[in-house]
């Protein structure tokens, strides 16, 4: 498999990266027709599952990609996320995939995260809690900076997920405290790099529409994790915080994507996670770009 992808929108380079992948699955996990689709019909689901050739009796583990972004605007290096660090042994591949590519970990200068899960700033810091990214500012939403840093967090996640979740919410995000800046939906990070709402998987949960000419690339990040997420917006993940909100916040940005003809990037699809997403009747489809470099 490979580990980093090329693609250029407008002026800007930016690289998929590879931080590993992560298997979901019981004890650990719920069984990923339950993990993935927590609210879906029974009945339904099967159905569904039996048109994208999987099981729901046998489906017994998701093996997810997670996928960074790194974006060269020409004048800063921008990463989109750092990963999982040392969740499993298959994760934490980030600063050697970037050294591939001919960039070290003191070459960042942003880091954007998405939002506070532990795939997405797991790799803030060593096993020391040392920062990888030494020289990086670091960009979250406020509303999600404040979640991560309050009892909120304790209160609203359910036990079963609450102590990795916070762990590592705790372990990542004070390190970064004198060097994060905090933002709002709709700031322009750098000039084309803009921060859009897609609250809902939690409550700061950050997209980003990045615009180089006449080209555009939308990072959904969480706000899907499967391809099926698309033909049915209602169905929800057990990580979702508040599914009415995911629900919204992808209609939205579904519609945004396929009225823009913008390419899409989400995390947790197959490598590099690049497509688009294309209007049919009153549903979306998944439509994987061809990554041969």
């Amino acid at each position: 498999m490979n580990d980093t992808y090329q693609f250029k929108i407008g002026d800007f380079r930016c690289i998929a990266v590879s931080d590993g992948s992560h298997t979901y699955a019981p004890p650990t996990f719920p069984p990923p027709p339950i993990f993935l689709f927590a609210n879906a019909p029974e009945n339904q689901l099967a159905n569904v599952l039996h048109e994208f050739n999987l099981d729901s009796g046998t489906w017994s583990e998701w093996v997810s990609p997670y996928i960074c972004l790194l974006i060269d605007t020409g004048k800063q290096l921008i990463l989109v996320d750092t990963g999982a660090g040392d969740l499993s042994p298959e994760t934490g591949k980030l600063p050697e995939n970037l050294e591939k590519e001919g960039i070290g970990v003191g070459d960042i200068d942003i880091i954007i995260h998405t939002h506070g899960h532990p795939d997405h700033i797991g790799g803030n810091t060593d096993s020391e809690g040392k920062l990888i990214f030494p020289n990086a500012r670091y960009i979250i939403c406020k509303a999600e900076w404040d979640f991560w840093n309050s009892a909120e967090a304790v209160q609203k996640i359910d036990e079963h997920s609450r102590g990795i979740l916070v762990g590592y919410a705790n372990k990542n995000l004070p390190p970064i405290k004198d060097k994060v800046d905090l933002v709002d939906y709709g700031t322009e990070i750098f000039p084309g790099i803009q921060t859009v709402a897609v609250s809902g998987h939690t409550p700061g949960h950050m997209a980003l529409s990045i615009k180089s000419r006449d080209a555009q690339l939308l990072c959904l990040s969480d706000t899907v994790l499967h391809p099926i997420h698309l033909e049915y917006p209602g169905w929800c993940a057990a990580v979702d915080l508040d599914p009415a909100q995911v629900e919204t916040s992808r209609r939205d940005i579904f519609s945004k994507a396929a009225t823009d003809d913008a390419i899409v990037m989400a995390f947790h699809f197959p490598f590099p996670g690049l497509g688009y997403v294309i209007n049919e009747k009153d549903t979306w489809k998944w439509r994987q770009l061809d990554n041969e470099n």
